[in-house]
């Protein structure tokens, strides 16, 4: 980095102590930034970089809730408001019990840059709490999410702040949040929550859309070279909301899906990813995936040893940051991998990045490539908005243009800047100018 982004990511690691998911996002779009600031130096007049890493809001909130016990139990709530220059904030909300301000400013950072590429009028945003949903009973979930929404209530609205879902937050959760809001506000604001229940103001293919929304981009990237996924051998890690469908788009498109993971192992499936299988046992019955292997006579499962051991033709990481390290990476590299794509936040380590990257690895960053889930929320608010729903093949093409136009943009701005070929630059810089000419258009706000 040159000296303007050492001395802004200096003050970065200074103010914001021990958050150090947070201070590898912010130096992994500096790391891009050297040519524009070159390009643009009205940028380091106007300390643009200083005033997007600062949040313009942090809450942190306490969440009282009783148990099925009657036992008084505490967690804590996060909502960083980081951006709203593009539009309102917006950002998931993760209920895990890693989440702390780290996790949350980390997130909300890359979120910023992400919703920028989707060319949508919207801001950057991320919350949550280190609540855990997979230990709790209805009752409790319940419960826990309306004393957070009582809380956070105050800083939504569909022209402010507009939450979805991420990891720990689905249909379920968002349900009891958006019936809490209607309750507290006595307005029924279908554009303060996206990823409602279909029969409620939600959006054919916001379920899939992040998963999707992967695969039309390796698919874009892919095609870049004359290839297609057909015939190809993948990998997705994870088995939630992302790994499901990604898994399912992918196979739609001629892939065979043979590996898939949760926290407790991955298996291998020959024969490909049963889909409807893997649905059942971790959307209905939300238990473990050696049950699949339980149930599949052509899979195993395997507790030990890394789901990136096995050889495939494309990578999906869609589970949770930092999963992909640099070991992980060379397993890859040597077993043939082609392309690597980010279906969740940074899963990659830098190490595993520029690994990728050396080898001659096409690698798609998150920001870019699993962008699809924020850019359908983008269209439920516009349905919300017109109180208008779309068919599920027509929001699906709206959704595959936007990743074709976020794939495009990408390897344009690349070129532009000297990095022909080069995603990440092409996605970091490209948010990153968008945001920038946006914040000093506004004055010092």
């Amino acid at each position: 980095m040159d000296s303007q982004l050492e001395k802004a990511y200096e003050a970065v690691l200074r103010r914001n102590p021990g958050e150090a998911e947070f201070h590898q996002a912010v130096r992994e779009i500096f790391e891009s930034l050297g040519p524009v600031l070159k390009k643009n130096p009205q940028y380091v007049e106007a300390a643009v970089l200083s005033r997007i890493c600062e949040p313009e809001r942090q809450i942190i909130f306490r969440v009282p809730w009783v148990d099925d016990e009657d036992k008084v139990r505490i967690n804590r709530g996060f909502r960083v408001e980081y951006s709203s220059v593009l539009g309102p904030y917006k950002g998931g909300l993760r209920f895990h019990p890693s989440v702390y301000l780290g996790t949350i400013k980390f997130l909300g950072f890359e979120q910023i840059f992400k919703n920028a590429l989707t060319g949508m009028p919207i801001g950057g945003a991320k919350g949550g709490s280190d609540f855990d949903p997979h230990n709790a009973t209805e009752g409790e979930v319940m419960r826990f999410c309306q004393s957070f929404m009582t809380e956070l209530y105050r800083h939504l609205g569909e022209h402010t702040d507009v939450p979805a879902g991420d990891i720990g937050v689905g249909g379920r959760e968002i349900g009891f949040l958006f019936g809490q809001y209607k309750r507290i506000t006595n307005r029924h604001e279908s554009g303060v929550l996206t990823g409602k229940g279909l029969t409620w103001g939600g959006s054919l293919v916001r379920t899939e859309a992040t998963g999707y929304g992967t695969v039309f981009f390796v698919q874009r990237m892919l095609a870049t070279s004359g290839k297609s996924l057909d015939g190809l051998r993948v990998t997705v890690s994870g088995s939630g909301n992302v790994a499901i469908y990604a898994i399912e788009k992918a196979q739609d498109l001629g892939a065979t899906v043979i590996a898939c993971s949760d926290s407790s192992g991955y298996v291998i499936d020959d024969k490909g990813i049963d889909v409807a299988l893997l649905k059942q046992i971790k959307e209905v019955e939300r238990a473990r995936i050696c049950e699949y292997a339980a149930r599949r006579d052509s899979a195993t499962f395997h507790s030990d040893g890394s789901i990136w051991d096995v050889p495939v033709d494309i990578a999906l990481p869609c589970a949770t940051q930092n999963e992909l390290n640099g070991e992980a990476a060379a397993a890859l590299i040597r077993n043939g991998v082609v392309a690597v794509a980010e279906g969740a936040n940074m899963p990659c380590t830098p190490e595993a990045v520029h690994s990728f990257q050396n080898a001659g690895v096409i690698f798609a960053p998150g920001k870019a490539s699993n962008a699809g889930g924020v850019a359908t929320s983008a269209l439920e608010m516009q349905q919300n908005a017109a109180r208008d729903s779309w068919d599920f093949d027509a929001t699906q093409t709206k959704l595959q243009q936007i990743m074709a136009d976020i794939h495009d943009r990408c390897i344009e701005t690349a070129d532009a800047y000297g990095h022909p070929g080069d995603y990440v630059m092409g996605a970091n810089i490209a948010g990153f100018t968008k945001v920038a000419d946006a914040v000093i258009a506004m004055g010092v706000v």
